[in-house]
């Protein structure tokens, strides 16, 4: 049985898994030479892997949110060194390539919670339920 195109396989699921832990663990140690990097706490939440794995998509937060484009910013200028740190922890034919950028779905998130939050919507959820 052959995967769709749109199921992840295992093996990109667990590289992409290997990769945001080796990222989150260099990020919080400082190991990055950059101002913006060492004075911010960056969060990675997820690593989207590239069916080849060749590339690797990087969503990141800065805690709080703040200095966002600054943070990724500095991101994009380490890419370099952050590519050398991931190609030498994680052994694979190729280094993947990595894209950095801003993970939105925090902000979703906040943005559904506060509709639903809207007193109409309350209203219509506790009709519902008396239903």
């Amino acid at each position: 049985m052959q995967n769709q195109p749109q199921e992840k396989s295992v093996r990109t699921l667990r590289v992409g898994e290997q990769i945001r832990h080796i990222l989150s663990e260099v990020l919080a140690r400082g190991d990055v030479h950059d101002e913006t990097l060492n004075s911010h706490m960056v969060s990675v939440t997820e690593v989207r892997m590239s069916p080849d794995l060749r590339h690797a998509t990087v969503f990141v937060k800065p805690l709080l949110g703040k200095d966002e484009e600054a943070v990724l910013k500095a991101l994009r200028t380490n890419t370099a060194y952050l590519q050398r740190e991931v190609a030498t922890r994680v052994k694979m034919r190729y280094a993947a390539k990595l894209k950095f950028i801003s993970d939105e779905s925090f902000d979703e998130g906040s943005h559904i919670d506060a509709l639903l939050r809207r007193p109409e919507v309350a209203r219509d959820l506790e009709n519902d339920a008396n239903d």
